[in-house]
């Protein structure tokens, strides 16, 4: 993410332009160009020298018209509020757009996860939920894990929470260990979910997924799964991911010919997304400069790291052969990249459609923490299937109808549905 590059003014500016498509009233637009409220709160973390340190909490609730807000807590060395704002919108139109009862929310913290030691990123969970336990709840404000954040983390999260209320209270968080709440197929929904998109879109395009290839940008959980399921249920080929070196600080492509491996990759990867180099190279894997993922021939783009990837100083880099960009990270593409995809016909499955699989099964446990009744692994994942199938076809219809790209046509789904539940609700 480039320094100039500022999310939430993204944001807005995507949801001016459609707002003005729309012709929302003034005083609709100034609700939902901003969120309803905003926390920011100290964290004290004993650490294990003896020490105490102080970092900084956030929470975002953008809007809860339609049910509880929802979205993932980020532990990263620059998060910012207007990060979390942004994303914090972001998940407003992600539940709309999806179609399930929930609002949209964020959370974060300023800080490098993999330099605390176990004990501390514990200390820390805890001590997050301490300064904010009193807007969260499994009605009001419900968090799950995002960059940097882990299910065992979301676990002490959710102990911390019943200890504060005096209750065993699973439906707080999602993205629970399973056995502690959590729901089956939770960890790969999200990738999974932007596959589901991929395919849909390949239909509509009239490609053929056995012949097409993708290039992916990260290799978290998102990344990962998206790749896996690009090879094992689309059958094509991922010719290269690119992602973050944490150990020396470096940004690198891992690329081969014939296709990678994605389950190889994702054993020798630790949970940070930082791939063994050396494990990498012996199995014959080229390592190339960061960004030369964007710049392959490739059929799709999978940018599945974080927001601003995607941007003028770059966008002309893309090859000529890319026909679609899966928007598996939240914001990923800047508004003028934007304009020369649009230019140049290239399919966008816009990040709020994409991989809104995440939050989709998130609340398919919060449904089944409220039930306490838990559902088998391919009942989640077909659910899921339904659910992201259902929300592209719908965009891609009010594409047609309106004749806008995806993107202002997910936004136009989605601000619907969330000024119809505000009319509802009196709120107007």
């Amino acid at each position: 993410m480039t320094a100039d590059f500022n999310p939430f003014e993204v944001a807005q500016s995507q949801f001016d332009r459609v707002a003005g498509q729309l012709q929302l009233a003034g005083e609709v637009r100034q609700i939902l160009r901003w969120p309803l409220r905003e926390f920011r709160f100290q964290i004290s973390v004993h650490m294990d020298d003896g020490t105490n340190r102080v970092f900084f909490g956030f929470r975002v609730q953008h809007n809860d018209a339609r049910g509880p807000c929802k979205g993932g807590i980020r532990f990263h060395p620059n998060e910012t509020l207007d990060t979390v704002r942004a994303l914090a919108m972001w998940m407003t139109w992600k539940c709309a757009v999806a179609d399930i009862p929930l609002g949209g929310g964020k959370g974060g913290a300023v800080l490098d996860p993999s330099s605390l030691s176990v004990g501390e990123k514990e200390r820390l969970c805890r001590g997050w939920v301490d300064g904010i336990y009193k807007n969260l709840g499994p009605r009001n404000d419900v968090p799950a894990p995002d960059v940097g954040t882990t299910p065992q983390m979301m676990g002490w999260m959710m102990d911390e929470y019943s200890m504060l209320v005096g209750q065993y209270t699973p439906g707080v968080i999602t993205g629970k260990p399973v056995g502690s709440g959590g729901s089956l197929g939770r960890t790969e929904a999200t990738g999974y979910g932007v596959i589901y998109t991929v395919r849909e879109a390949m239909k509509h395009l009239q490609l053929d997924p056995r012949g097409c290839t993708a290039a992916v940008q990260g290799f978290g959980n998102v990344a990962q799964y998206a790749s896996i399921g690009f090879v094992e249920q689309l059958g094509g080929k991922v010719l290269c991911v690119a992602c973050y070196d944490r150990n020396d600080k470096t940004t690198y492509t891992y690329s081969k010919a014939d296709g990678i491996n994605p389950r190889f990759l994702q054993s020798i990867t630790d949970q940070y997304g930082t791939v063994d180099q050396a494990k990498a190279k012996a199995a014959g894997y080229t390592l190339e400069p960061g960004d030369a993922w964007l710049t392959k021939d490739v059929d799709v783009l999978i940018p599945a790291a974080i927001e601003g990837q995607i941007t003028a100083a770059n966008v002309d880099g893309i090859s000529r052969q890319v026909k679609m960009v899966a928007e598996g990270a939240n914001g990923p593409t800047s508004p003028e990249a934007d304009v020369v995809l649009k230019q140049r016909n290239i399919f966008v499955i816009p990040d709020f459609l994409c991989n809104a699989g995440g939050v989709t099964v998130s609340y398919f446990e919060s449904v089944q923490n409220d039930a306490n009744y838990y559902w088998e692994h391919e009942a989640v994942l077909r659910r899921l299937d339904q659910k992201m199938t259902t929300a592209f076809r719908g965009v891609l219809e009010m594409a047609r109808q309106r004749d806008v790209a995806m993107r202002d046509a997910a936004y136009m789904v989605a601000i619907d549905r969330v000024v119809k539940a505000m009319e509802l609700r009196g709120w107007l």
